[in-house]
């Protein structure tokens, strides 16, 4: 195996690229236990729901939304008031998991049980627990990116 490191200061992270002849086992592992390690780098937010306060794991989290002028995350759990801004959580969350899909919204796209693409100039998604959100117009061609559709 070789290993080679470029030093790219216009990066704003670290990016990870695997070249193989072959798709095998190891590779895959390899795969995963980076990808397992960048999540785990993510530090657990702190949520607020009346007294009790709540350490939230990115993962665990459906969706990020404002309202109310406050920043709510919603988990399986129940929904927690985080102190970051929706810019701040874009910025620090991994892109290819968490993805604006509106002024007001980032879902987690590994929450995302099925897509409606039937109405035109926008996209219904469901989240697992049955939350429903929609992709403003403006988000839609990014969605289809990062969902590759």
């Amino acid at each position: 195996m070789e290993i080679e490191i470029r030093i790219r200061p216009e990066l704003d992270r670290p990016n990870i690229v695997i070249e193989t002849p072959a798709l095998t086992p190891e590779v895959e592992a390899l795969a995963r236990a980076l990808q397992e390690r960048a999540l785990s780098q993510t530090p657990p937010l702190l949520g607020f729901r009346g007294e009790e306060i709540a350490a939230l794991e990115p993962g665990d989290v459906l969706r990020f939304y404002g309202a109310d002028k406050a920043v709510f995350a919603q988990t399986e759990g129940g929904e927690y008031r985080v102190r970051e801004r929706l810019y701040e959580l874009e910025e620090a969350l991994d892109s290819r998991r968490f993805v604006r899909v509106s002024q007001s919204e980032l879902v987690n796209l590994k929450k995302v049980t099925a897509l409606d693409l039937s109405l035109t100039g926008t996209i219904k998604m469901t989240l697992s627990g049955g939350t429903v959100c929609w992709v403003s117009r403006r988000n839609v061609k990014n969605i289809k990116k990062a969902l590759g559709l």
